[in-house]
């Protein structure tokens, strides 16, 4: 479904994806994790085009996104994107937040936008939030709002770029009990997270970058009891066994 090939990416001097090779089957959840700087974030938005690359391909169900004359907002239409900070419209209520895009981009009845607007917000627990406005909620509840407005296109595909990494420990909870939802009903999804507990508990496969370049791919299994690369291991003693 999703397809990288010798992804390379440059800030300036900067080279921050080498030769990036990662393929993600339908219905697949895959978890990217590693130090901060290791090019997890950049990797994962390069997949909607938030960034440029300068080397190799990128294909989402066969077609080159980055090929002369691909249609940018069609394949952001199939790409649901949940950022670290919520982006919410303050001047909004939450089921305007929710139904903007159907309505102004696909062109969805109003009618159906609602109705799928409320079933969407049920799913994430904030169905009697529909009217409330996003400087009333809290971060946790902002940050599902984001998700079923990502939801709202109904895409094939998710992408979550670190999105409890903004929230108060006690909220983090709520937002990965959501995105658990979501991999039990077969959502096709990529995760940047440090949420090892979530890593080891839903995803099917666990991608380890450092310096812009995929050190490691393994099962949660394998990855989280006998990593391979150095790298990982030291990485998983600092992250699940922290020196004081």
């Amino acid at each position: 479904m999703i397809k990288l090939e010798k992804v390379n990416k440059w800030y300036g001097e900067h080279h921050v994806l080498k030769d990036v090779d990662l393929s993600v089957a339908r219905g697949e959840v895959l978890v990217v994790c590693g130090p901060s700087g290791s090019g997890k974030s950049t990797m994962i938005r390069t997949v909607n085009r938030l960034e440029p690359i300068e080397k190799g391909r990128i294909l989402i169900d066969g077609a080159d996104i980055y090929a002369k004359g691909a249609n940018l907002n069609a394949l952001r239409q199939k790409i649901g994107f949940v950022f670290q900070q919520f982006n919410l419209f303050p001047h909004m209520s939450v089921l305007e937040n929710v139904i903007f895009a159907p309505v102004s981009i696909r062109k969805q009845p109003r009618k159906e936008a609602v109705e799928l607007a409320r079933q969407l917000l049920a799913r994430v627990g904030l169905e009697h939030k529909i009217d409330a406005y996003p400087g009333s909620l809290s971060g946790g509840q902002q940050q599902r709002v984001a998700i079923a407005r990502a939801l709202a296109m109904q895409p094939p595909v998710m992408l979550f770029d670190e999105p409890t990494s903004a929230l108060d420990p006690e909220m983090v909870g709520e937002v990965l009990q959501v995105m658990k939802g979501l991999a039990k009903d077969g959502m096709t999804m990529v995760c940047v997270t440090h949420e090892m507990g979530f890593a080891r508990d839903v995803c099917d496969r666990v991608v380890f970058m450092d310096a812009g370049e995929i050190l490691e791919m393994n099962t949660p299994e394998r990855f989280f009891s006998a990593p391979s690369h150095p790298r990982a291991q030291r990485f998983l003693a600092d992250i699940l066994h922290p020196r004081g």
